[in-house]
């Protein structure tokens, strides 16, 4: 599937890419905040050992940063889009849209969402993006 980045996202892409030596496949800029996404089994690579790596991509960036590692099913990649929440399940629907239903224990809901909802958004642009996935919905 084709993703069409900003230059913003291209040029945050780059930046991380030589900080960390691992190539995102996607940038999101919220703000103060990029989500990228990490290439399958490129995750502990991009973190760094006791999460130095990614600190100090976050302070040369400027901005907090969040990973999120690519997987090759919907489901798995939903699953992953939702880290560090624990998720039980997912079912993709298709009937007049493609929704993804995750079942998350009460206890992860929270994390989740995110505050003012930033995770599970995230994870909804990321799911459209790459599989075609139009809504995620905790269940």
């Amino acid at each position: 599937m084709y993703v069409e980045l900003s230059d913003e996202a291209r040029r945050y892409i780059g930046r991380f890419d030589e900080l960390t030596g691992v190539a995102p496949k996607d940038c999101l800029v919220e703000g103060d905040r990029l989500v990228f996404l990490v290439p399958a089994g490129e995750m502990a690579a991009a973190i760094g050992q006791a999460g130095e790596t990614v600190e100090e991509a976050e302070r040369r960036l400027g901005k907090s940063v969040e990973l999120v590692e690519d997987a090759d099913t919907p489901e798995a990649f939903v699953a992953s889009a939702l880290a560090p929440a624990a998720v039980n399940a997912v079912t993709i629907s298709e009937q007049n849209d493609r929704v993804a239903y995750v079942e998350v224990p009460e206890p992860d809901r929270g994390v989740a969402i995110g505050a003012d909802g930033v995770n599970i958004e995230a994870a909804r642009t990321l799911a459209k993006r790459h599989h075609d996935i139009d809504d995620i919905q905790l269940t």
